[in-house]
């Protein structure tokens, strides 16, 4: 017999008891004892016992249908491929549309969907006539392995068939389509069917939440809702998640009215889905209340609100939460941990972080990477280095998450070195990799690097993203090159890559720190929308420019726009009344903080006025301020009243100040350099050589005056004195051809710029060595007549060297900008856009 060499092992078990002491086995009785069969092992015994009295193919028995249903009941792997088997015994007759559409049934709720489709097509070969239950299961078989095709296929029959009517059938139509991402064509169906109920809508409205399509998940739901329809808790969750992908809670809200108003009994699932969505959309109260008011809290309902605190950063309430489960609540499992180590990690909690781990080796969690990958995260966090490297190292399957973590947090903990060798040492890189090398390498001020980074990643055929961008414009603005800048912002158009809130603003950041204002404002006025951040942005670029009148006028626009100002926004704003010496302006924005806007001054604040007050030449009221504010005051704020000083040669409260600075910051090379110089600008060369003597005992140096300019699209770098250029000769000549044009027109060099006791001529020698007036001859002998020129100096620019700038952009009818350490000049015609005051 065909099924004997499939269907019987050589081990089978005996018989049970209550077989053996039952009474003889009839056709009848059989049939009975199959339904009643539990497990796999008692089918097989009760079918060898019924081979041996030959009444499996004894006519009108049906005994292989009931056998291959009851295999089918049980639900195992096993037992479905014993059902298939003795589906295909050539003795057992042909099957009826029911056994096959329930062995079908069995293949898909298995997830085994290609044998659902090929048992299909032999069904159809085998003359059987497929009804409306066949096909609800075999699109079931057909969702699942995400077969489009054979689907479409099926769809055809159905029409065919005249079953499209049939609205189970078209139900199922639905859901494979939304499934296989055709929502579109399960939409087609849907607007085909003459009748429709709950599951017809739901599916639809699923389709449409699970496809990134939200708003029409919900427009679907309120008109389902206005057809009369009522809604069941399934479908109730798919829409609720919905308003969660939109983070709408408006719209979140009026889908709980409806709950409150129509009575839809709550159940776990729902309630997930509630605490999900308020999360997500930031009211975080009602999740709580939601959360604390359930009185049946399963695990994922925990891992959903624990998962949802860490995204928001509100680790702290994770480990309440955890203390709560292990205290009355389900036990943890890998997601509740992965939460918790996160949370571990944003709170630098090593004991807590260190328990976690225990209890994840414990339980055995550590094989899914997730939980691991997490563990190297937190260590790094954590400051463990030591621990980080080392669960690195034990992990038996370092996936490519695994070493980007372990990258990530050498970049964060600064050793750019370390990192850049464990990425060359990766074998297998993805967007993820490059990104975090490249952003590691803009941390560390390694602009040039993660550049040159960038290139290699395009030379490998690797696209960039919105991650990518924001690094690449970050690394763009400190370096002031503008022709990058702008090469940038073509590749994001060109590859469309999405210009959402944080790459607008890096963008418009970048614009402005590469002396390009205009185009800054063009980017930000483009953004769909603008938050603080881009507003503050906006506002940088006017106080680059000093442009206090024009930051003001921004300021007002965003609080008309409901944009609530925070801390940094004020700092930008009084940064800009500082460039441009708008004192009044200033004290006004300082005193409307607390007043009109609710925003306590802080230290970064005070610091600001002090710096406003201190340009303007106001050195009593700035020290007043300092010693009237309600905190201690920093080493910056003393630093800015010290360089405010040797502006206005104040020799006196400059030594006070450089005193107080000392205190607080000893091992600060600009306190000396600054004091030094203050006493060198009022000739008092023994206090110079004094607090240079100090300088030297101490094993301070004092930082050389250096500026960059990008021409063709490479950054040349320049150092005072500098003479290694590799176009040094016509550099010098370029200069002495400026020098003697420019002393032509009456120029003198204000020598009171070089700070050391030697005689005039050397004092015009070392001055004309400026590394900004390099950078500037090196550009007018590189680039073609009206190309601006565009420097970029790690020092606040000396007069000379700006009154050289205004001179040298009038003779040769260019424009210059010059980007120092503390704000843009915009040389044109002979002027400044500072107005001479910087």
């Amino acid at each position: 017999m065909a099924m004997a060499t499939t269907l019987h092992p050589s081990s089978i078990v005996l018989v049970p008891t209550s077989l053996k002491e039952a009474k003889p086995i009839t056709i009848n009785s059989s049939q009975k004892l199959l339904a009643n069969c539990k497990t796999l092992n008692e089918l097989k015994q009760l079918h060898c016992d019924m081979m041996k009295k030959g009444l499996c193919h004894k006519p009108g028995g049906d005994h292989i249908n009931k056998l291959i249903v009851a295999c089918v009941q049980i639900g195992t792997l096993e037992s479905l491929d014993y059902a298939g088997n003795a589906f295909q015994d050539d003795d057992a007759g042909i099957p009826s549309v029911y056994v096959c559409n329930c062995l079908i049934r069995g293949y898909a709720s298995a997830g085994l969907g290609e044998k659902a489709i090929l048992l299909y097509i032999q069904m159809v070969g085998m003359a059987i006539v497929p009804d409306n239950y066949t096909f609800p299961f075999l699109l079931s078989a057909c969702s699942k392995t995400m077969a489009l095709s054979e689907g479409v296929q099926v769809h055809g029959v159905v029409v065919k068939m005249g079953l499209d009517g049939d609205i189970f059938v078209s139900n199922s139509f639905i859901h494979f389509y939304a499934e296989c991402g055709k929502v579109d064509l399960g939409r087609k169906v849907f607007d085909k069917m003459l009748e429709r109920n709950v599951v017809s809508w739901t599916s639809l409205i699923n389709g449409y939440a699970g496809r990134d399509l939200a708003k029409e998940a919900v427009s679907l739901f309120f008109q389902m809702v206005e057809a009369g329809v009522e809604p069941n808790p399934v479908t109730m969750v798919c829409v609720i998640s919905a308003c969660a992908k939109l983070k709408d809670l408006e719209l979140g809200k009026k889908v709980c009215a409806y709950i409150g108003e129509s009575g839809v009994e709550l159940n776990a699932l729902m309630v997930n889905a509630l605490v999900d969505m308020y999360m997500k959309c930031g009211d975080i109260c009602s999740a709580r209340r939601i959360f604390y008011e359930c009185t049946d809290k399963n695990l994922v309902m925990y891992n959903t609100i624990m998962s949802n605190y860490v995204y928001h950063g509100w680790a702290g309430d994770v480990l309440v939460i955890l203390d709560e489960m292990l205290q009355k609540g389900p036990r943890p499992d890998k997601v509740t941990m992965l939460s918790t180590i996160a949370a571990c990690a944003q709170l630098g909690d090593l004991s807590v972080g260190k328990s976690s781990h225990a209890y994840v080796l414990r339980n055995g969690l550590e094989g899914w990477d997730n939980i691991l990958n997490a563990i190297i995260d937190m260590y790094m966090k954590c400051g463990e280095r030591g621990a980080a490297c080392k669960a690195f190292e034990h992990m038996p399957n370092k996936t490519v998450v695994t070493w980007n973590s372990l990258i990530s947090g050498l970049g964060r903990d600064g050793d750019v070195e370390l990192a850049l060798r464990f990425f060359d040492e990766m074998l297998e890189r993805d967007l993820v990799s490059w990104n975090t090398m490249i952003s590691a390498l803009v941390q560390a001020s390694m602009f040039e690097e993660a550049i040159e980074l960038f290139r290699e990643m395009q030379n490998q055929g690797i696209e960039g993203d919105r991650v990518t961008m924001v690094g690449i414009a970050s690394a763009c603005g400190y370096l002031g090159a503008l022709d990058l800048a702008k090469w940038v912002c073509t590749y994001i158009e060109k590859n469309g890559i999405h210009m959402d809130l944080q790459l607008g603003t890096a963008l418009v950041d970048m614009f402005s720190r590469c002396g390009d204002p205009s185009s800054a404002m063009h980017v930000f006025r483009r953004m769909e929308k603008q938050d603080v951040s881009a507003w503050t942005a906006a506002i940088g670029v006017m106080a680059m420019e000093g442009n206090a009148e024009g930051a003001i006028e921004l300021f007002n626009e965003m609080l008309k726009q409901k944009v609530k100002p925070d801390d940094v926004v004020f700092v930008a704003l009084l940064s800009a009344c500082s460039h441009g010496g708008s004192v009044d302006q200033g004290r006004q924005v300082f005193w409307s903080m607390e007043k009109t806007h609710g925003t306590s001054p802080q230290i970064v604040h005070y610091g600001c006025m002090v710096d406003l007050l201190g340009r303007a030449g106001l050195l009593e009221e700035a020290l007043h301020l300092i010693q009237s504010m309600p905190m201690e005051p920093n080493e910056v704020m003393w630093g800015s009243l010290l360089a405010a000083c040797r502006k206005h040669k104040n020799v006196e409260l400059a030594h006070y100040a450089a005193e107080k600075l000392t205190q607080l910051a000893p091992e600060r090379v600009g306190i000396h350099v600054l004091l030094s110089n203050i006493y060198a600008s009022a000739g008092k060369w023994t206090d110079v050589a004094r607090v240079r003597l100090q300088m030297k005992e101490k094993g301070i140096q004092k930082v050389p005056g250096s500026s960059s300019i990008e021409v063709h699209g490479l950054i040349h770098e320049f150092t005072s004195g500098d003479e290694s250029h590799a176009e040094n000769t016509q550099i010098e000549l370029m200069l002495q051809e400026i020098n003697c044009r420019l002393s032509g027109i009456g120029y003198v060099p204000d020598t009171t710029n070089v700070l050391l006791d030697v005689d005039e001529q050397e004092k015009e020698h070392l001055l004309s060595r400026h590394s900004e007036k390099l950078a500037m001859a090196y550009g007018l002998i590189t680039t073609s007549q009206g190309i601006p020129i565009r420097v970029v100096k790690n020092l606040r620019m000396c007069s000379d060297c700006h009154s050289f700038a205004k001179l040298v952009s009038k003779l040769y009818n260019r424009e210059i900008t010059v980007r120092d350490n503390n704000r843009y000049h915009f040389f044109k015609e002979g002027f400044c856009s500072c107005g001479d005051y910087w």
